[in-house]
């Protein structure tokens, strides 16, 4: 055992870095390590620095080395006897056997309410494995590096404090934390304690009552409405317990906003016990009886709701965000929603406004927009000061039958290390040991503005939901699960014997039962017509029919006086060569001597905003300087000598009463960042929100965000969202990857007028439609398939007059002045780039019996504006839609149904476009340019394959 310890010891071979963590521990505090060791190091405090200094904190590596030499040397012999020797040496292994405790003890905890599983051999946690023996019990240690209370203390006395603190019903994960203050922060919190309540009598009572509530409200559903799904909490009743600390506690400290985020599991308790659901309202839906004034809908179990509670610092306004079947992505919308509400309040800490969501234990690792969400959490863009995760860990996941299959972690928290996250695991038939946890890691959170983890670890009474039958698939557990009390049960016995009364547990039952009979609050109290002055109206965005119009015009002084003030770079700032070139061109832009191009068009659509009092935000990959190199939103001055210096942000400096202009270059996600800014935009009404994709393509990563949100959130849950996306979309030859935004999926998604898809093509439409979007007094997602090589010809830009009266122009129809429209006997209609080059093919051909028309809004499709266009050519005979697309993506299969609607009788409807390809686009420059010759040519050849006759 000796040899054993020796090769894996915190102090000899490959583990010496413990005597480092000691050095550590004496430089911090000399007084904090044992005696022999600081007289040890108190010799070794003038070893050469690598700079030839004396200095305290010297090097580790050659004290270390230092330490092994005078180990061996007869000088250190004379000044040490054997007996010394041995008390050092064994003192050394009492520190490791603390340390090991500290690391992986959490891994003799008694965590599984079932105990289905024997305690897994650890030898370091062993005193043998230290060569402490039985007859070493009672020998006193030094403890000064503990927090047990006492300076000295028997093997036998650190043994029996290291085993209550960590391997209770409260098993903790900290010593990964690379911060010293926060580790050592745990273990005083845990140590002084022994990982151990002391609640009074009423707390003890109000533990009960909530479990009561948690159980009882399932004991009602599952006895009144059979069968019908609920997503049961029987098993995790404690989960209940942990929130209501969480609410209460955190009222305490000053948080005035909690926003939460969950799956199915336990929900319908949450909404009732938590945020006080009136349990009538709750019965109705299961009763079919509610009002359903929603295009869809959607099941109970997804529904958010909000309230505001009574706290001991004040009322607490609950938000419980809408949530989809897709598990966990609700959790970066509330983050999202989160900060909007921060940025509200100017909390810039997170003090005010505290993010809780809650995980399922299969879906926590096992669905990646969890870990993009972790990278977020501390960068400066996404942070909300630190979320608080609680996880129902149910230990079967969905339906898996082989713990071997739940995972490839020891734990299902294990992610959260990434961002040297604390993880509290804890029994769930330890009512108190759960509340305990939320109070710490909540103390935790407000401490150090950092995410921090409560698993409860618990079981599922019934199925995934109350139509399955696990036991086809889990007998051994649910054997295990059918002879289990419930956690109330062995709770109010507990109390029971402790001399709070034989009935308490029935008592507060029956109670219970007759509330939910009666449809009563089962939360106290619940405030009502409380409204804070940080609430939002959305009252003025509600019940909006769809309209085009909006005045988005700006006057010329207005122009030329934001133009001046953004085009102005102080003369601190030394841009790049490249970028005082593109201002320079914006201010002869701004002064009406040149056209204005597309960054500069968006760049005064964000400067008339924030100048009129609308923040804007801007987020994605490359935002500030633009993938394409078109924004440069972001001024680097070339001659800064730090690296977080030296940025100026002309959007910033519009105006002195402006509001703000947010510029993010996000990480390198995009599911966790578009579900950040829906859920910012769900928050912030009055704020342009925008994401934007590095390619269009990109956005396949998000598509759930898509699906499930952008698209549907308004017919299913009633929320109105004004979130705006720009795809970059464009055939230039860059391939599969680099060439569709996939415009036919939200063609595909459009109903309702849910959202607004376009694809403008000159900087005015940029500056109008961003506009617009603020303007007109309704919200609805705005997606926009964004140019590329547009970005930078001549042909799309504009003149200053088409800011200073004009508008967006749902369609744009023929402007060549050549065009006699009685001789034009083919109308060609669009959509995007491929107008500029259909035009250059007319030129070519002087085809000037063919009339080109822009559609720039797919949809809402604009039918009044395309049929007055079409009504210009009544000789017409074949009308014609071009796309760079292939056949079977692109915008066709949509519009061909409204421009037949708009068609003469007698008029045929052709396409022109790429063929149908599994593939976005080829690979192969040569090809590309073949394609695009072809589509061209059948642009302006006969018509051919599918047509449609009016």
């Amino acid at each position: 055992m000796m040899q054993q310890y020796r090769t894996n010891s915190y102090l000899f071979g490959g583990n010496a870095p413990y005597v480092e963590e000691m050095y550590e521990a004496y430089l911090d505090n000399p007084g904090s390590v044992p005696d022999n060791w600081r007289a040890y190091f108190d010799a070794l405090q003038h070893v050469p620095a690598t700079d030839g200094t004396d200095s305290r904190d010297v090097a580790h590596a050659p004290v270390i080395e230092s330490f092994a030499q005078r180990a061996k040397s007869n000088a250190f012999a004379v000044k040490a006897s054997s007996t010394d020797l041995a008390v050092a040496r064994k003192q050394v292994h009492v520190q490791s056997l603390i340390a090991a405790y500290r690391n992986v003890g959490a891994r003799w905890a008694d965590l599984d309410p079932l105990k289905r599983q024997e305690r897994p051999k650890i030898p370091e946690l062993e005193p043998a494995f230290y060569d402490l023996t039985e007859s070493d019990m009672d020998i006193t240690f030094s403890a000064t590096n503990t927090y047990f209370g006492k300076a000295d203390m028997s093997l036998r006395q650190i043994l029996q404090a290291l085993r209550e603190t960590y391997c209770s019903t409260l098993g903790a994960e900290f010593m990964h934390i690379t911060d010293q203050t926060q580790k050592r922060w745990w273990q005083e919190r845990l140590e002084s304690i022994r990982a151990k309540p002391t609640f009074n009598v009423e707390q003890k009572k109000h533990i009960l009552d909530r479990l009561t509530a948690a159980e009882g409200l399932e004991r009602f559903l599952h006895t009144k409405y059979v069968g019908q799904k609920r997503f049961s909490l029987e098993g995790g009743e404690s989960f209940i317990a942990a929130m209501d600390e969480l609410v209460q506690r955190a009222g305490e400290k000053g948080v005035q906003e909690i926003v939460i985020g969950m799956a199915h599991r336990g929900r319908l308790n949450v909404l009732v016990n938590t945020l006080g659901k009136m349990p009538k309202d709750l019965f109705a839906e299961f009763d079919h009886t509610a009002p359903e004034d929603l295009p869809a809908g959607d099941v109970k179990y997804h529904q958010g709701f909000s309230s505001d509670i009574s706290t001991p610092g004040g009322p607490v306004h609950l938000s419980l965000a809408f949530n989809p079947s897709h598990l966990e992505i609700v959790n970066p919308v509330v983050e999202g929603s989160v900060r909007a509400r921060q940025d509200r309040r100017g909390d810039t800490i997170g003090a005010q406004v505290l993010p809780v969501l809650v995980h399922g234990d299969s879906a926590f690792g096992g669905q990646g927009v969890n870990q993009e969400t972790l990278a977020l959490s501390e960068t400066r863009g996404y942070s909300t000061g630190g979320t608080v995760h609680l996880i129902i860990n149910n230990q079967i996941g969905f339906t898996t039958s082989d713990p071997r299959d739940l995972r490839s972690t020891l734990y299902c928290t294990d992610i959260v290390k990434m961002i040297d996250a604390p993880v509290l695991h804890v029994n769930g038939d330890d009512p108190e040991a759960v509340v305990l946890a939320t109070q710490l890691a909540l103390e935790f959170r407000m401490a150090f503005r950092k995410d921090v983890v409560i698993d409860v670890i618990c079981f599922r009474k019934l199925g995934h939901n109350e139509q399955d039958t696990p036991a086809l698939t889990q007998p051994l557990m649910y054997k295990k699960i059918s002879a289990h009390p419930g956690t109330r049960r062995l709770y109010a016995d507990k109390l029971a014997a402790q001399g709070l009364g034989e009935t308490i547990g029935d008592d507060m039952s029956k109670a219970y039962r007759a509330a939910m009979d009666e449809g009563r609050h089962t939360v106290d109290p619940v405030i009502s017509n409380f409204k804070s002055k940080y609430a939002v109206d959305w009252v003025p965005f509600l019940g909006k029919k769809w309209t085009d119009a909006a005045d988005t015009a700006i006057p010329l002084t207005e122009w030329k006086r934001l133009a001046e003030r953004l085009t102005t770079i102080p003369a601190s700032v030394s841009p790049h060569p490249l970028v005082k070139k593109v201002f320079d061109d914006r201010a002869a832009m701004g002064r009406g001597e040149i056209n204005v191009d597309w960054g500069m068009g968006e760049h005064m659509a964000f400067a008339s905003l924030v100048a009129a009092g609308y923040p804007v935000r801007l987020s994605g990959e490359d935002c500030g300087r633009g993938t394409f190199t078109h924004r440069h939103a972001v001024i680097h001055d070339q001659k800064r000598e730090k690296w977080d210096e030296g940025t100026y942000i002309p959007l910033q400096h519009v105006g002195d009463n402006q509001a703000g202009f947010t510029v993010i270059d996000s990480i390198l996600s995009e599911e966790a960042v578009l579900g950040f800014e829906y859920g910012y935009a769900a928050a912030e009404p009055n704020t342009l929100t925008i994401w934007e994709a590095q390619f269009g393509d990109f956005a396949n990563g998000a598509q759930v965000v898509i699906d499930q949100f952008i698209a549907s959130g308004e017919v299913k849950w009633g929320r109105v969202n004004g979130l705006t996306l720009m795809l970059p979309h464009g055939y230039e030859g860059q391939g599969p990857e680099h060439s569709s935004a996939r415009l036919e999926r939200f063609m595909q998604l459009a109903a309702d007028t849910n959202m607004q898809i376009v694809q403008p093509t000159t900087a005015s439409q940029i500056f109008h439609v961003l506009r617009r979007q603020m303007v007109r007094q309704f919200r609805k997602p705005l997606v926009i398939m964004t140019p590329k090589s547009l970005l930078r010809n001549k042909d799309a830009t504009s003149t200053l007059v088409e800011f200073t009266k004009g508008e967006f122009r749902t369609v744009i129809g023929e402007l060549n002045t050549g065009i006699d429209a009685a001789k034009v006997k083919r109308v060609i209609a669009c959509s995007g780039k491929v107008y500029y080059d259909l035009v250059k093919k007319r030129d070519e051909k002087k085809s000037n019996d063919v009339a080109i028309i822009r559609v720039e809004q797919l949809y809402p499709f604009p039918h009044k504006a395309f049929a007055n266009e079409l009504k210009k050519y009544p000789n017409a005979n074949d009308i014609v839609w071009c796309q760079d697309e292939p056949q079977n993506q692109g915008a066709w299969f949509f519009v061909q149904h409204y421009i037949h609607e708009n068609m003469q009788d007698g008029q045929k409807l052709g396409y022109a476009g790429r063929p149908a390809s599994a593939s976005p686009a080829v690979g192969y420059a040569h090809l590309h340019q073949e394609q695009q010759k072809a589509l061209l040519d059948q642009a302006f050849g006969k018509l051919k394959g599918f047509v449609l006759t009016k």
